[in-house]
């Protein structure tokens, strides 16, 4: 079968690779129908590597580079272990795709997710979404319920990371919030605010597309080339906002985020970050600010799959691109990196 297979920074190559089949007993076997293009991918594509494994297998998966990626992704059940019982062949699943420690169908850990040993299936080993089969634990699945789409499947990965940074924030209902980048996940936080009762949702963003489609969402968008956001959302609010978070992974955006918060207020850092930012320890002392990091996410996707069934998440607004496995590198990673008015792109193995 073909596969997107991941050898260094920069190249990523469509290329055959052997077809992967049930061995354990807990294992599933999956035919992907759509899987997207993560802004993690980005990171590694153009500056891993990141979770990839390139001196020392990883611990769970037991590989190293070159890995097969992709790791946002829906499919059929074609194949089962004798002891899985959570899904049939012929379900259609959405995977959770993190890699922790696992037993028995369950992840071993209460927030396995930080686990010292976290990697990502498509990203650290064992297999990805970038194929037409691949092969997960029983404990990775869950059922798609029968008014999602395949495409919609695609899109529970990324709002899951969206909900879970919303839901370990102090974010109440009522509160004030700013998402800085409205990329597909700051849109995705959009919409996590919307469904967690904030009560005004600015966006920072400098695409027409993105800010066209935020302001879409239900945000108010602000512009930073055309005013200083930390000045321009103190002055919309009391001071500033209850919680800020940040999306982009561009340094000067961290100290944008911590200082748009009123005194006592909340940071949320989102983005998985490619270099260091400067910090001025000040700016969240002397108005006892938090600043608060998240990674991943744990426990949320029949919560994200709910929230879908009621209209958020919406692959619809933001699914702006479908693409053949082939194309995969020009048609899609150069296009994300070109085009900011693409959102999310999906690939189709098969």
């Amino acid at each position: 079968m073909k596969a997107a297979v991941w050898h260094a920074a920069k190249d990523l190559r469509v290329e055959e690779v052997n077809e992967p089949n049930v061995v354990s007993s807990r294992d599933v076997k999956v035919k992907v129908k759509w899987c997207g293009i993560c802004g993690s991918d980005l990171h590694e594509y153009l500056a891993g590597p990141i979770f990839i494994p390139t001196k020392e297998p990883h611990p769970i998966s037991k590989d190293i580079a070159p890995v097969i990626m992709g790791h946002e992704f829906a499919g059929e059940v074609v194949a089962v272990g004798e002891d899985v019982t959570r899904v049939n062949v012929g379900d259609r699943v959405a995977i959770e795709p993190l890699l922790a420690p696992y037993a028995d169908g369950e992840y071993k850990e209460e927030k396995y997710n930080l686990s010292p040993y976290l990697g990502f299936h498509g990203l650290s080993g064992g297999g990805g979404g970038f194929s037409e089969f691949t092969v997960v634990g029983d404990h990775m699945v869950h059922k798609l319920p029968d008014e999602l789409s395949y495409e919609q499947g695609a899109l529970v990965e990324p709002a899951a990371v969206a909900l879970h940074s919303v839901r370990v924030s102090s974010l109440k209902a009522g509160d004030t919030a700013v998402v800085f980048g409205a990329g597909p996940i700051g849109l995705l936080v959009i919409e996590a605010l919307k469904a967690g009762g904030a009560s005004k949702i600015f966006a920072v963003e400098l695409s027409d597309s993105r800010k066209a489609l935020a302001e879409e969402l239900g945000a108010h968008v602000i512009d930073p080339s055309e005013v200083d956001p930390v000045e321009e959302i103190h002055r919309l609010t009391n001071d500033g906002v209850d919680v800020a978070f940040e999306v982009t992974g561009i340094p000067a955006v961290l100290k944008q985020t911590i200082n748009s918060t009123h005194t006592g207020g909340e940071a949320v850092i989102v983005s998985i970050w490619e270099s260091d930012a400067p910090l001025q320890p000040n700016d969240i002392v002397i108005k006892e600010r938090t600043v608060k990091g998240v990674i991943g996410y744990r426990n949320v996707y029949p919560a994200v799959m709910e929230l879908m069934k009621q209209g958020y998440f919406s692959g619809e607004k933001l699914i702006t691109k479908k693409i053949e496995l082939d194309q995969v590198v020009e048609e899609g990673f150069e296009q994300l990196v070109a085009d900011k008015s693409q959102v999310k792109i999906l690939v189709k193995p098969e």
